[in-house]
């Protein structure tokens, strides 16, 4: 049986922030400790679903990047979130899509396999796009999933409340599902019931990190990720996809700071001096809002050393690939 939860707001449209916490979260009091539930839930679903804003909404913080252009969460990357006695550690997944480009694929199977892995499965769909090939394409894939699974209708905050009952009911044509719910996840609208059911059906077992632990990728990971994030904003339709940042160097220093050195790869010089910009001014400006953010992470000074290169064919390097956390395709 199809359950829906309808959470949508009776009228008008809610504005909210990226990241934020929920009410009714935290940690389990210690004389609750041995009745304790901890499970990994893959967030699946088309690019630009909000699989990425859903993670840092339920952590409370950023651990995944967010952009509007399609396609920037490239591995798996883990959030990690309390709920009472339960540690709930989402999988965010790179967008499913129809692949070609080798990177692509790489992608598209890194998302399956964080499905095929999980405890639990949620479905994100965009309410305003609805459903399309590629949305229904993953319901179908969803069918050798035996775990349990739920749809997100997300961005409801955007679309009228008679076309969100439409949708969901055309989704349970589809397909038998656990919950269907129906979330902001940028406003924070329906993420208290789906956290409840997350803490519910997540096997019984200790908890795999410490609690105050909000990712389990590693900081030099992240801030790669950050800067790439910077990349997308300052570029936008400007530079391809196909680039890349490492962190080459992460130093502790003794007046409390941290350097930080770090390579953007692109593929062409002409792709190089798109990111060099005039007399250097968008590297610059790339390079001081990761900067920002970093310090405020790490919550100590950041000097944020940041290098273009060409490295052609980079997407075509099995290193590269290892760096980024995923399998390298045969093609």
């Amino acid at each position: 049986m199809n359950d829906i939860i309808d959470d949508t707001p009776e009228e008008g449209h809610e504005e909210g922030h990226e990241e934020g916490h929920v009410e009714g979260s935290g940690a389990a009091p210690e004389a609750a400790r041995e009745n304790t539930r901890c499970g990994f839930v893959a967030l699946i679903g088309t690019p630009n679903a909000g699989k990425s804003t859903l993670t840092n909404t339920l952590v409370g913080t950023k651990v995944s990047i967010v952009s509007h252009k399609v396609q920037t969460t490239r591995s798996l990357v883990r959030g990690i979130a309390i709920e009472g006695a339960t540690q709930i550690v989402l999988v965010d997944t790179p967008g499913i899509f129809a692949p070609k480009r080798r990177l692509e694929k790489a992608m598209v199977r890194s998302a399956w396999n964080g499905a095929g892995d999980a405890d639990a499965v949620v479905l994100l769909i965009d309410a305003r796009a609805g459903l399309n090939e590629e949305v229904e394409s993953i319901i179908r894939g969803l069918a050798d999933v035996r775990r349990p699974r739920a749809i997100l209708l997300n961005k409801i905050d955007l679309v009228k409340r008679e076309s969100l009952l439409e949708l969901a009911a055309k989704v349970a044509e589809l397909t038998s599902f656990d919950r269907l719910f129906m979330v902001s996840a940028l406003a924070g609208h329906g993420l208290k019931e789906l956290r409840a059911w997350l803490a519910q059906i997540l096997p019984f077992g200790p908890w795999l990190y410490p609690e105050d632990q909000i990712s389990d990728a590693p900081m030099r990971s992240l801030a790669a990720e950050i800067t790439r994030e910077k990349l997308f904003h300052r570029l936008h339709e400007e530079l391809p996809y196909r680039s890349t940042v490492e962190t080459d160097s992460w130093q502790e220093r003794k007046d409390g700071s941290v350097r930080i050195e770090q390579t953007i790869f692109v593929e062409r010089e002409s792709q190089r001096k798109i990111v060099l910009g005039k007399g250097g001014d968008t590297i610059k400006a790339i390079s001081m809002a990761a900067r920002k953010e970093l310090t405020e992470i790490v919550e100590a000074p950041v000097h944020l050393f940041l290098f273009v290169k060409v490295r052609e064919n980079w997407a075509d390097d099995p290193a590269r690939y290892r760096e980024m956390g995923l399998d390298f395709p045969q093609e």
